[in-house]
């Protein structure tokens, strides 16, 4: 499926991005507004732009600044490259602000302040703009000058040591999370300084804090021992993945009340319910390694892990098999919600990418142009159409290295 929603529907049509942000929170963020109809300018660096161009997968085997992980992120966007450092740049991002309605950035704290494209500064000029500032672990604070990695910020979120459960060490957690929440919330905290600006006319500062972000995604530990209960170390309670054949089932034997019932009659074992052990959720809190030794011994008698994930929703218990990456590619769940449409790319070819995960008025959000090719690709166009500047001006700072003219 691709978006068939008129462009001038979309909810943010009309209102101009001005993009100051690389690699992933930031991007995944402007990507977002990009999808719901804003145009996005992003400033990128004279030269090599945005360093996750250089990532793996590369789409063009003649290049190596084309990768995936780049078209994903920066699809429908115009790029811009300027030299903020350059004393020129100034006028230009001014001149680019008074026809922006957003700015975000994602610098570390203190270089839009440096460069002099702070908010005090932007606001000044337009009283009015929506600046957001996403950054490791917000602008004030003992740590603001750390280094920002996803990694990091896990480990010293305390969700690394969470996530440890048993094991004699931490691990390295795969998914970047911390950047993706940071993107996820800084989205809708614009959207919602947009609905105030549009309300009463006025602007926003909006800090976010990846660091806090992730923390806010924890659901039981921090609000336990904030207030006194216990740290709930992983593994989860509940949780649950087992081996069956050749793959993988995983489901879930707590949440609703009526779900103990449904353990009961799927292990076939009636007498469980007036067991002392399993009388309630506490007690079979308490207890859980012995449920789970139980229900571990019924799955064992599948031969499949589809076996067995069959029979838990006949039972209506909550399961699922474990997928590959190329499996989940291929889900027909996946497929008819239009989850990895193909957006144009150089040369004519299609490029698949992620689709922002909400659908609107029943239709799936994609990009609706390819993402920039070159750096600095649309810089001619956006300064001589948007902003109304000769040639030949553009021209001198080319010629200057204020920006580079594709």
């Amino acid at each position: 499926m691709t978006p068939n929603t008129a462009s001038d529907d979309l909810p943010l049509t009309g209102f101009t991005v001005l993009d100051f942000t690389r690699v992933l929170a930031g991007p995944y963020c402007t990507r977002m507004l990009a999808d719901l109809g804003a145009r996005v300018i992003k400033v990128e660096r004279p030269g090599e732009g945005d360093e996750i161009r250089f990532a793996p997968h590369q789409l063009d085997p003649e290049r190596i600044d084309q990768s995936t992980y780049f078209v994903r992120l920066n699809a429908g966007k115009l790029s811009v490259a300027i030299n903020l450092a350059h004393p020129a740049a100034k006028e230009i991002v001014f001149d680019l602000l008074r026809k922006a309605d957003i700015v975000v950035e994602n610098f570390a704290p203190g270089v839009m302040q440096r460069l002099g494209f702070d908010y005090a500064r932007l606001s000044a000029i337009k009283p009015d703009v929506v600046y957001c500032s996403i950054s490791g672990f917000g602008q004030t604070g003992p740590l603001c000058s750390m280094q920002a990695y996803a990694h990091l910020i896990n480990a010293i979120s305390g969700l690394m040591e969470l996530e440890r459960g048993t094991d004699a060490n931490p691990r390295v957690n795969y998914l970047q999370a911390a950047d993706a929440l940071a993107g996820a919330h800084a989205f809708g905290a614009i959207n919602a300084a947009l609905l105030r600006k549009l309300r009463k006319g006025r602007g926003a500062y909006i800090d976010v804090s990846m660091l806090e972000c992730l923390i806010a995604a924890e659901d039981v530990t921090f609000g336990s021992i904030l207030n006194g209960g216990p740290i709930e170390q992983g593994p989860r309670i509940g949780m649950i993945v087992h081996r069956v054949g050749e793959d993988y089932v995983a489901l879930q034997a707590v949440g609703a009340p009526h779900l103990w019932l449904r353990i009961v009659a799927f292990l076939d074992q009636p007498h469980l319910k007036l067991d002392e052990r399993f009388l309630s959720a506490a007690t079979r809190r308490k207890n859980w390694p012995a449920l789970l030794d139980l229900i571990r011994k019924r799955l064992d008698r599948f031969s499949s892990a589809g076996e067995a994930s069959d029979a838990l929703a006949a039972a209506r218990i909550p399961a699922a098999p474990v997928l590959t990456p190329d499996q989940v590619i291929q889900h027909p769940q996946l497929i008819e919600r239009g989850a990895f449409p193909g957006v144009d790319y150089h040369g004519g070819k299609k490029v698949r990418v992620t689709a922002t995960p909400f659908q609107l008025d029943g239709e799936p959000t994609a990009p609706r142009n390819p993402a920039p090719f070159r750096v600095g690709e649309h810089t001619r166009h956006v300064l001589a159409t948007l902003l109304g500047y000769t040639l030949a001006r553009i021209s001198r700072l080319n010629e200057d290295g204020v920006v580079i003219v594709e």
